[in-house]
């Protein structure tokens, strides 16, 4: 008790900031109509892990209440599988703009969606079985309760990582462009190097906290042998504390910013429409992004037949004034330093430069092609 709870007692403290800050980001975020419910998912599992270590100082404290020692086994096992789904879901995103042609698939979005069942079903498993297991005396029951407990552990574990590699082959078969292939889309604030980096690096964590946990079970020994693995500061470490790094990563690299796509995206070309400060259309923004379509769509109205091709050389070009507007963004952000001494830039002047911005490049654009300037 002397050792657990002023341990406790501190992680308690650190997923209460990182709640909050979570917290702060959803509440602010849903004010300007920026819906990002994976700061809300954050904010419950800090609130969820805050009420494991409650039950551990509370065990700790009354270590021959056996009940108190099944909801803190529970929800140590079950708290995770949140940060499980939010990288998936991120995975998900990230698959559907690098590899748009793909990623959009009924199958591949059924794939996921089983993936996310098999999540909920892995949760049943443990819960199932650690709770029987600690009430009954049947040793026959105690040994099928551990098989399940392993299998469940050991598909936690492929889960925690699963999102690193179907992240690096989407970004790798990006790379390669074939024909006919609609080019990676871009969402969100940040370069999607840095995205898939934040996916890849936080599921290699959770999988090396998931993979302790299935290595210190598989390897069963008495109360009175321990191992160094059987200790406080790696259950501390491999648990709660990767677990927080996970979370504050998050939150320091403002992961409602980067993956934010717009409402009812439900197909190519729908998360490209998130490339100003929140990631949508409808943000402080939108008029720069309408007037960039607008013009996209003026080009070539004078021809309604132009062969397939034209088309899709259109969308290409149009797809890469969007990622030019990402380059754009640093650029609105000194604008407040340089009108230091007159007065701040209001919204209309941040939207009249987009607008300007936008219109001259897609002119630019259209220029470049004979064959566009034939149709204007």
């Amino acid at each position: 008790m002397a050792v657990d709870t002023p341990i406790c007692a501190v992680l308690i403290g650190l997923f209460l900031v990182a709640g909050a800050s979570h917290l702060v980001m959803f509440a602010r975020n849903r004010s300007r109509g920026h819906k990002f419910v994976f700061s809300a998912l954050l904010l419950a599992f800090c609130l969820a892990r805050t009420a494991a270590l409650s039950t551990r100082i509370a065990s700790a404290a009354r270590p021959a209440d056996s009940r108190i020692g099944v909801a803190a086994t529970v929800l140590l096992a079950a708290g995770v599988l949140l940060l499980y789904l939010v990288n998936l879901l991120l995975a998900q995103r990230l698959v559907r703009a690098r590899r748009p042609d793909l990623g959009w698939r009924p199958a591949v979005t059924w794939a996921f969606r089983l993936v996310f069942v098999g999540v909920g079903a892995t949760l049943v498993m443990v819960v199932a079985a650690t709770v029987h297991s600690f009430f009954t005396p049947d040793p026959a029951a105690r040994a099928a309760d551990r098989v399940v407990q392993l299998v469940a552990s050991t598909a936690l574990a492929v889960l925690a990582l699963a999102p690193a590699p179907i992240v690096a082959a989407a970004a790798l078969s990006a790379r390669r462009p074939k024909g006919g292939r609609p080019a990676p889309e871009r969402f969100g604030q940040g370069s999607a190097r840095t995205q898939a980096a934040l996916v890849i690096g936080t599921s290699l964590l959770l999988a090396l906290g998931a993979g302790f946990r299935t290595g210190v079970a598989f390897d069963l020994r008495p109360l009175s042998q321990p191992a160094w693995f059987h200790g406080r500061g790696p259950f501390y470490a491999f648990n709660y504390g990767i677990e927080l790094v996970v979370v504050v990563t998050y939150a320091v690299f403002r992961f409602d910013r980067r993956f934010h796509v717009p409402d009812g995206s439900a197909g190519p070309g729908d998360y490209s429409r998130a490339v100003l400060r929140h990631g949508s259309a409808d943000g402080e923004n939108g008029p720069a992004v309408a007037a960039l379509e607008a013009a996209g769509r003026s080009i070539g109205s004078g021809d309604k037949q132009r062969p397939a091709e034209m088309e899709d050389k259109q969308r290409r070009e149009q797809q890469q004034a969007l990622e030019g507007l990402f380059e754009l963004q640093g650029d609105a952000l000194t604008m407040a330093d340089s009108a230091r001494g007159t007065r701040p830039p209001t919204a209309r002047d941040r939207e009249k430069e987009w607008e300007e911005r936008a219109r001259d490049e897609l002119e630019r654009r259209a220029s470049q092609d004979p064959r566009r300037r034939s149709m204007m």
